[in-house]
């Protein structure tokens, strides 16, 4: 196992400080010795929750437990890109004019790193043949994805559009008696890859937009909405 970095794991980071603290004010140790002791435990909590995070999936198709696995990783990923971001928008947006795009690019962050958890509660769902879903469940988020196509318009009808027309083949598989998993893990790999393609163009355009412009800023805003939509098609489909 590769050690990780504790500042992709905040629990790593507290659990480094507490002993940081508790080491200098309690036990009076040294500088030199709280320090490095500070960072050893950090790094070795950073490196046990990536362990955890890189536990195998089993079910009862290898296949499909290999690409549930593969797509955990690419949100894992994602969490790891969405920590910087946030971090890096926080240092940026401080002007009073700029706290509304802070606020929108500090959510779709945290929703990002809702995902690894959400794919691990549907690989649960995912054990055996017997968790299949069923038309009534499809109907039933087809029915969600045709409400937010009244209300939405451009690219986000776009993705809705994409994920109805996705929906109506998982009924017909369904009705075939036929596996969807392996249709539900193909769409939803999709959607993690467009989502981090968008993620990282607004990583890029932060970094070097010119915060007094209102069109620069407005495109971070319309960047920042673009991914919102597609967490709102993985969270559609993994809940």
């Amino acid at each position: 196992m590769k050690l990780a970095n504790p500042f992709y794991y905040p629990m790593a980071v507290l659990a480094g400080g507490v002993f940081l603290i508790a080491g200098v004010r309690l036990v009076r140790l040294p500088s030199v010795v709280a320090l490095p002791g500070a960072g050893a435990i950090a790094l070795a909590t950073a490196t046990a929750f990536k362990s955890r995070d890189l536990q195998t999936i089993e079910l009862d198709n290898p296949e499909l437990s290999r690409e549930l696995q593969t797509i955990r990783l690419q949100a894992q990923k994602l969490t790891e890109t969405a920590q910087l971001l946030r971090a890096e928008a926080t240092r940026r947006l401080t002007d009073t004019l700029h706290i509304d795009l802070l606020g929108t690019v500090q959510y779709v962050c945290d929703r990002t790193q809702e995902m690894p958890i959400q794919i691990d509660q549907l690989a649960a769902r995912m054990q055996g043949k017997d968790a299949l879903l069923s038309i009534d469940e499809l109907e039933k988020q087809r029915e969600e994805v045709q409400a937010k196509l009244k209300t939405s318009s451009g690219a986000a009808k776009s993705q809705w559009q994409t994920l109805a027309q996705q929906l109506d083949r998982n009924i017909d598989l369904v009705k075939q008696g036929e596996d969807t998993r392996e249709a539900q893990l193909a769409q939803l790999s999709t959607l993690i890859a467009e989502s981090g393609g968008v993620l990282q163009q607004l990583q890029n355009k932060l970094r070097t937009a010119d915060l007094n412009s209102n069109a620069e800023a407005e495109e971070l805003k319309s960047m920042s909405d673009e991914l919102k939509g597609f967490q709102e098609n993985v969270t559609l489909l993994l809940t």
